[in-house]
This record gives C-alpha cells, sequence and structure tokens, in this order.
C-alpha cells in the first residue's frame, strides 16, 4: 500500500470521527439546551391579576434570563373551568394549570404515585360569592327545584364544592349534596350574562369583579360567601405543574415561581397600574375604579401562601371526592413553599 493510499484512507477516517464527533458534540449540548417554550393556562376573573401582570410585563421571560435561559417563549392559554385544566396538564399541551382549590386537590389526588401533581403556588385569597337575582331567596335553605345556579364546573370546581360544604353545614354531612342538581357548569362571564337577561340560570357562584358587578345590578342579591363556610381568608386559587416538569426543568420552574412572587409585589405596590392591567387582558368594560376598589379590598389578598386548604380537603375525602388525605397542606405542594405559614 503507498505512502498515498494510507494516507487518504487515515484522512477518511479522520473526517468521519470529526463528523462523528461534531454530531455527539451538538446532542450533549442539545440535552442539556433550556426548553424553548412553557405553556401556561389561566382563567377567567381577578383571581388570575397576578398571571395577567406577569403576561403583560413578560415577568417569566426576564427571570428565565437571569438564570440563563435566553429567549424563552411563553405561551398563554385562557380556560374555562378546573376540568378542563386538568386535562390539558396531564395530555401534555400544558405545563403549568391555574385553577380553584378543588380541582388541584382532584388531579393531586388521582396522580398521587404516577404524574404527582402538586401545587406550585397559591395565586391569591379571595371570596367567592353566591348571589341570585330571586327576590326569594335569601340562604340556601331557600333555594328550590325551580333554581338554577351557574358556577365554572358542577361537582369539581371550588365553587361547587363551597356549595356542598355550606350544605353539608346547613343539612348534616350525609346531604352535602343535595343542592348540585342545581348547579351548571358556565363560564363566569357567561353565568353573570344568563342570570342578569334571565335565562338559564338565576344564581351565579362568582369571583371578583364577577359579583361585584352583579351586586351593583338593581334585584341582584348576596346569599353566601366563601368566607363564611370556611370562617375566614381562603385560597381561591392554586397554579400546578407535574413532579416530572419540575425535575425537567428546575430553572424554568423557578422561574415561574420567582415571576408570580414579582407579580404580586407589584400588584401591592402599584394597585391601580394593576387594575389598568387587569382592564387591557381581560378586555374588560368596568370601570378602572371598580378594579381598583377590588384589587385593595381588605378581604382580598394576592399571596403565594395555601389558607384554609386543609378544610377543603378534609370535606372532600370525608365526601369521597378525594381518595388520599393529606397529612397536611405541604404534602399537596411542592416544597418550594415549605417555609410559608399555611393552612
Amino acid at each position: 500500500m503507498s505512502h498515498h493510499t494510507a494516507y487518504r484512507r487515515w484522512n477518511w477516517r479522520a473526517v468521519a470521527l470529526g463528523a462523528v464527533m461534531t454530531v455527539v458534540t451538538a446532542l450533549a449540548a442539545c440535552s442539556h439546551s433550556s426548553p424553548g417554550t412553557v405553556r401556561i393556562s389561566q382563567q377567567y376573573g381577578i383571581g388570575y391579576l397576578p398571571l395577567m401582570v406577569m403576561q403583560q410585563q413578560q415577568l417569566v421571560e426576564k427571570q428565565a434570563a437571569k438564570r440563563g435561559i435566553k429567549n424563552l417563549k411563553v405561551e398563554w392559554k385562557t380556560l374555562g373551568g378546573g376540568d378542563s385544566a386538568s386535562a390539558a396538564l396531564l395530555s401534555g399541551s400544558l405545563d403549568f394549570a391555574a385553577s380553584g382549590v378543588g380541582p388541584l386537590l382532584k388531579i393531586w389526588d388521582k396522580t398521587k404515585g404516577s404524574s404527582n401533581v402538586r401545587g406550585v403556588a397559591s395565586l391569591n385569597s379571595m371570596p367567592i360569592v353566591l348571589t341570585t337575582i330571586n327576590p326569594n331567596v335569601h340562604s340556601i335553605k331557600d333555594l328550590s327545584n325551580a333554581d338554577r345556579i351557574g358556577l365554572p364546573a358542577v361537582k369539581v370546581s371550588i365553587q361547587a364544592v363551597t356549595l356542598q360544604m355550606a350544605a353539608a353545614k346547613q343539612w348534616g354531612i350525609k346531604s352535602y349534596d343535595k343542592l348540585d342538581h342545581l348547579t351548571v357548569s358556565m363560564k363566569h362571564p357567561d353565568a353573570m350574562a344568563a342570570m342578569l337577561s334571565k335565562s338559564n340560570v338565576d344564581a351565579h357562584f362568582g369571583s371578583p369583579p364577577y359579583y361585584q358587578e352583579e351586586l351593583e345590578k338593581p334585584g341582584v342579591h348576596k346569599i353566601l360567601s366563601s368566607y363564611d363556610v370556611l370562617g375566614g381568608k381562603s385560597t381561591f386559587n392554586t397554579i400546578w405543574a407535574t413532579q416530572g416538569y419540575r425535575q425537567k426543568n428546575p430553572k424554568v420552574y423557578a422561574a415561574v415561581f420567582a415571576a408570580l412572587q414579582q407579580a404580586m409585589a407589584f400588584i401591592k405596590a402599584h394597585p391601580r397600574q394593576a387594575a389598568q392591567i387587569y382592564i387591557e387582558q381581560a378586555s374588560s368594560k368596568l370601570p378602572e375604579s371598580l378594579i381598583y376598589k377590588i384589587i385593595t379590598d381588605p378581604a382580598i389578598e394576592f399571596t403565594v401562601t395555601p389558607k384554609n386548604v386543609m378544610k377543603y380537603a378534609q370535606f372532600m375525602h370525608k365526601t369521597g371526592s378525594i381518595d388520599h388525605m393529606p397529612k397536611s397542606w405541604k404534602d399537596v405542594f411542592f416544597d418550594n413553599l415549605s417555609q410559608d405559614k399555611g393552612s
């Protein structure tokens, strides 16, 4: 074999080896590269204001950049209830789902030992209020088969669970579902419109700003508040993710949590600007003065700390809605909240 032939074979092998090493290096780089997109859901109402601030001010992107993840794309999806949020998360079309405490407890229970969905944080402590246009109904005792209550998801939404808790207090635990047949799954805007137009429903278990807007209308009055049922401030909305997503994307997870904290600090420091952001993001026609009044209401608090979650868990376990009883609220949430004094 000539020196020239040997050189050509050596050169070919060197080129091939170089190509292989280039591919290996690229694959290694890809395996350690940051995810390009994170998908987060929200729903209707002021309870999701922290997420709206995060979106409007691109706080997730900024927090991700601080952690070395450049050009992270954030996709925001608006869903109508806890059922759809849970389904989207488990199907892999969402990374972070936001909904009420009830849906969180249901999906935590359902995925325990598998996907292990847990709460990332509370979004707020906020009352939900049952209103009606029926002049003969002043308490749940007055509700009849002729009445219909609009709420986000029958049996599953936090409004549905709170109504069951109220029924259990009124008629005993065995009658906790006494009013379930009166409930209708409807998005908050649709339920409010239906009640005010006296079509389909004559009551609405709503969240801010819907119940405040309703109570300003002639003929609408309050039946009860979730704070009445739970005996004080309680978490209304939460945000959650799977354990697998957190483990695979620790920096993105941390960025989302940090952005949430930053958004809450912004709302507290700049309530008027926060009101403007809500009107813009929600395409709301409500006056800024009303949104500002709601945001600064002492009964409403934007906080990552869960409150009265265990009262919901105990009730849902007692009625068979969840199979597993958490030992504390910390079982339901990831340990980024472990130092918080929740309940």
